[in-house]
């Protein structure tokens, strides 16, 4: 597990560390929420600095990642073996302003969120997001989507790439991210904010041996 070390954002707004193909930018006129509504049901749809983007539906790897991390911090969210006091919601669409975002992953402190909102979107920005970074969506995850978060005060941020098996740990401070920790492969982590359980990578992997693919029979 690598140490800590400071992000600082680029005058573009934003930390970009790759060179991956961006999602797909609709127009350049400004988006509005009636624009997200519109979008094909086929899509993930996000205005970010005022541009709407049609992200694809995640492939299966990416949603067994998304999907194992949300029940292994379920004793977070429901109590039950663990510490409860959070919300821990799958792919929140989250209101800051003019930007409408949507993590993989969202969690609220309860003491900050004591009851989910009846509205389809949330206005108060989760303590914790997660994104699962993915071919045609790393580059704005990792650079818009960041600085978003970050303008809006989100304290902790993942990075889970089931690709490269790897988890890039991020909190904020003084505006600025620092990443606090990258973990890979099998490890064993306990990690912030969820570190009163320890968490079991290997388990988010469909390749990995402690993780077998679940589109083969199981061996008898």
């Amino acid at each position: 597990m690598a140490g800590e070390r400071n992000l600082a954002a680029s005058s573009d707004g934003g930390i970009d560390w790759t060179g991956s193909i961006p999602v797909e930018r609709q127009g350049l006129k400004r988006a509005t929420y009636e624009d997200v509504l519109n979008a094909p049901e086929n899509k993930v749809a996000e205005i970010l600095d005022g541009e709407l983007f049609l992200s694809p539906r995640p492939a299966p790897r990416h949603s067994v990642a998304a999907s194992r991390l949300g029940g292994a911090l379920q004793p977070f969210d429901y109590g039950h073996d663990g510490p409860g006091g959070w919300w821990i919601l799958d792919e929140p669409e989250l209101h800051f302003g003019d930007n409408v975002v949507v993590p993989d992953l969202g969690g609220w402190r309860r003491e900050r969120m004591p009851t989910t909102p009846d509205a389809a979107f949330f206005t108060l920005a989760p303590d914790w997001v997660c994104e699962v970074l993915s071919p045609s969506t790393e580059r704005i995850d990792r650079g818009r989507k960041l600085r978003i978060y970050a303008e809006a005060g989100v304290a902790h941020a993942w990075l889970l790439n089931p690709l490269e098996r790897t988890l890039e740990v991020l909190r904020l401070r003084d505006g600025a991210w620092t990443i606090i920790a990258v973990c890979s492969g099998s490890d064993a982590v306990r990690i912030e904010p969820f570190a009163a359980i320890e968490l079991a990578l290997g388990r988010l992997w469909v390749d990995s041996p402690a993780s077998p693919d679940p589109s083969q029979p199981a061996q008898r």
